[in-house]
């Protein structure tokens, strides 16, 4: 079949109405479907041709929802058994009281790390976090530094489906993009702590009656800390399994490349027959499904425009202008990452756009695809917490937060993304 060619304007009026759309409130799904369809008429395709870009596009993103739907097992199996809590819950005490900051952050970058949605590991930590807020008189706008700090530095790291997107777009492992984007999560978390720590006293404190509340709701029976880690532990072993052989030299190792699609739900399977919950394996794979079933039909979306964008010569136009500018090449991967995932106020569908549009052209400026897809990773996570997606309100939520101090705290947010994206770019792009 010819391919379809489309002009710029086209792709950029298309992705433009995408993001009005999405803030008159229309589902983020038809929003990139319908922002799409426009742009591929405004750019000079026929209604066939209109429709092969829509079909194109969609079919690209097919092995990513295959893995995410993988995952949801997984996840489901980390939050409704109460693992994920009992793990953020162990975290804080060990390292609470004068370390409250760090024990936060790492309790949700963790939580994160391990397989389960940024918001939802949020509104898992969040209560935890209210009632040392209230202990020590530190203010929400820090708690919530920290959750949201921890939860993007775990998000790089992590199989969700941001990772799996990553990786998928650049044909690479997900247990590669995980691993190497480590480094970059670390810097992640020693900026959100000292963010965190420096305006703790600043602002709108915890009160006793919100903790109460949250302690009256609070019933569930929750799993030991040693049955709680079975399941990840079991998932991030056989995820490295690959990387470590090749860093031994042990070819068997090495060549031994389990997808994630098989690792997750073995993983969830296994985990869930430890925690002595095999009954239950099937609502976990249920509620699992229910979680990843929005983030599918996102990615669905973000395929329909990504093929628009594809199609078109938007990603030369975009090189032309980063030569133009004189830096390197190698920032249009942060670059690609930090604009769409701005567009679409999500990291994971910032990271379809940004991987499955412009892949070719970042690969084009001599940058190596894993190091390409660090980059692009990291920079999804600069400002992808605006106020048109849902991240920004369920973390409000979460934490019974005003809409002032909700905005205070993205731009703290931008700071940790920012900071993992210059060490990603400074690491993958100039050093190795």
């Amino acid at each position: 079949m010819e391919a379809i060619h489309i002009s710029w304007i086209g792709a950029l009026s298309g992705l433009l109405l995408a993001i009005i759309f999405i803030l008159f409130k229309l589902s983020p799904t038809y929003s990139l479907i319908l922002g799409a369809i426009a742009g591929a008429f405004i750019g000079g395709a026929g209604f066939s041709d209109s429709v092969s870009i829509l079909i194109s596009g969609t079919q690209s993103v097919m092995g990513t929802v295959v893995r995410i739907i993988a995952a949801g097992v997984f996840a489901g199996v980390m939050m409704e058994s109460g693992a994920a809590e009992t793990i953020a819950k162990v975290i804080v005490d060990k390292l609470g009281g004068t370390k409250a900051m760090l024990s936060l952050a790492l309790a949700t970058m963790i939580i994160t790390a391990v397989g389960v949605f940024i918001p939802v590991a949020v509104l898992i930590v969040a209560p935890i976090a209210l009632s040392v807020g209230n202990k020590m008189g530190y203010s929400k706008v820090a708690l919530l530094v920290a959750l949201s700090g921890g939860g993007k530095a775990g998000n790089i790291i992590s199989p969700n489906p941001n990772t799996i997107a990553a990786a998928g777009g650049f044909n690479l492992d997900v247990n590669q993009v995980m691993l190497a984007g480590f480094v970059p999560a670390v810097f992640g978390v020693i900026v959100t702590v000292l963010l965190a720590s420096r305006i703790k006293f600043k602002g709108t404190k915890v009160t006793d009656l919100e903790v109460a509340e949250l302690e009256k709701a609070n019933t569930t029976n929750l799993p030991s800390f040693s049955k709680a880690l079975i399941t990840p532990i079991i998932a991030i072993v056989l995820l490295m399994i690959s990387p470590v052989g090749s860093i031994l030299g042990v070819d068997f190792l090495a060549n031994l490349k389990i997808d994630s699609l098989f690792i997750l739900p073995f993983a969830a399977v296994v985990g869930s027959i430890a925690l002595g919950k095999k009954k239950q394996i099937l609502d976990y794979c249920s509620a699992g499904l229910d979680r990843m079933t929005p983030t599918i039909l996102i990615i669905i979306g973000a395929g329909a425009i990504g093929g628009l964008i594809t199609a078109s010569n938007l990603p030369e136009k975009v090189v032309s202008l980063v030569e133009a500018s004189g830096i390197s090449g190698v920032f249009l991967a942060p670059i690609a990452g930090t604009l769409m995932a701005a567009a679409t106020a999500s990291t994971s569908t910032g990271v379809i756009l940004a991987s499955g549009s412009f892949s070719q052209a970042i690969l084009n400026t001599g940058v190596a695809p894993l190091s390409a897809a660090v980059m692009t990773h990291a920079g999804a996570t600069v400002i992808d917490h605006l106020p048109h997606g849902t991240y920004f309100h369920v973390t409000r939520n979460a934490m019974n937060i005003s809409m002032k101090d909700r905005m205070t705290v993205v731009l703290y947010e931008s700071i940790v993304g920012l900071t993992m994206t210059i060490v990603a770019t400074i690491l993958y792009g100039f050093i190795l």
